[in-house]
């Protein structure tokens, strides 16, 4: 009772607290990939406790202690007519049963409609668009400044005539591999996960400051892969000049409104995290995945270390 009691308070802490200001942001912009797989790795870690708690809660761990077959033997008459399980017990399952499976329908939910969304937008560009080989991306004729990505299994970079027109020919090589960092990254994967989160609960501050918070920090990742082949001064100011475009739906755009809150990034850049601090964040996040399960197994494991030398004694 004790773990799904530390389970349950670490479920609604982590969920307020996690989410709060300089928890990740202080130090995001200098590691934007360690950050998004913190964030990643909160969500998960709330998740799992809210499940572990309830089955720390139906299945006791003196259960445990007696070894796979007797755990079995229980759990068979369990299912059979629900001998040693109350009314308590069979609601905590359910929700144990709940969590998951609302997060699994969330995530299909999301991905299904940005595939459709991203096959309706793949069909206007076979028709409107054409390739650029020597770009290797599809230009439309619009007026607008836009460069973006379509991810998915037809993954494609896109950029208007209008965009071609304003920047310069190494902003316009830098903003493409800005796109083809996403693609290659499958940053919309990490998206689609943060806002299954966030769908099947909403209202939680950790998923919904994750879910900002990650779609912010894979420009940021994008921006720096970028930054590795061009001068990051033309990236900075292709930027400027895409900031006023926006991205059709279910795809990555270089612009928007974040661009010149990055731009300022990219000419001012700060230290990368040293060793030091880079081993703590995995660290961390090796606590927030592993952390949960530990505490959900202690007490059966040490019921089993005990009923079995206990019984090695008595022999």
């Amino acid at each position: 009772m004790s773990a799904a009691v530390i389970l349950a308070l670490y479920t609604i802490v982590a969920a307020i607290w996690l989410p709060r200001p300089g928890w990740v942001a202080s130090w995001a912009d200098r590691a934007p990939r360690l950050a998004i797989v913190l964030w990643q790795a909160a969500g998960v870690s709330v998740v799992a406790s809210a499940v572990l708690a309830a089955l720390a809660f139906a299945v006791p761990a003196d259960m445990v202690g007696h070894g796979l077959a007797g755990l079995f033997e229980v759990c068979a008459a369990m299912l059979n007519d629900g001998s040693g399980l109350s009314a308590a017990g069979v609601a905590v399952l359910l929700v144990a049963g709940a969590v998951p499976a609302r997060v699994a329908c969330c995530g299909a939910v999301v991905l299904l409609r940005a595939a459709m969304e991203r096959r309706e937008h793949a069909a206007l560009l076979a028709l409107l668009g054409r390739r650029d080989a020597g770009l290797d991306a599809i230009v439309i004729d619009h007026e607008e400044r836009l460069a973006y990505c379509v991810p998915g299994r037809r993954a494609q970079a896109v950029i208007t005539t209008g965009a071609l027109r304003t920047l310069a020919p190494e902003q316009v090589a830098a903003v493409l591999e800005h796109e083809r960092a996403h693609l290659r990254g499958r940053h919309h994967l990490a998206l689609a996960g943060a806002e299954a989160l966030a769908r099947a609960f909403p209202g939680v501050p950790l998923f919904e400051r994750g879910r900002t918070e990650i779609a912010w920090l894979i420009e940021l990742l994008a921006d720096d892969v970028a930054a590795r082949r061009h001068p990051r001064a033309q990236l900075a100011a292709a930027l400027v000049r895409l900031a006023t475009g926006r991205a059709p739906a279910a795809t990555l755009g270089a612009g928007g409104e974040t661009a010149l809150t990055r731009v300022r990034r990219m000419l001012n850049p700060e230290a990368p995290l040293g060793r030091r601090e880079r081993v703590a964040g995995l660290l961390t996040v090796a606590m927030l995945l592993a952390g949960p399960a530990a505490v959900a197994l202690v007490p059966g494991f040490s019921s089993f270390l005990a009923h079995h030398c206990h019984s090695l004694l008595t022999l």
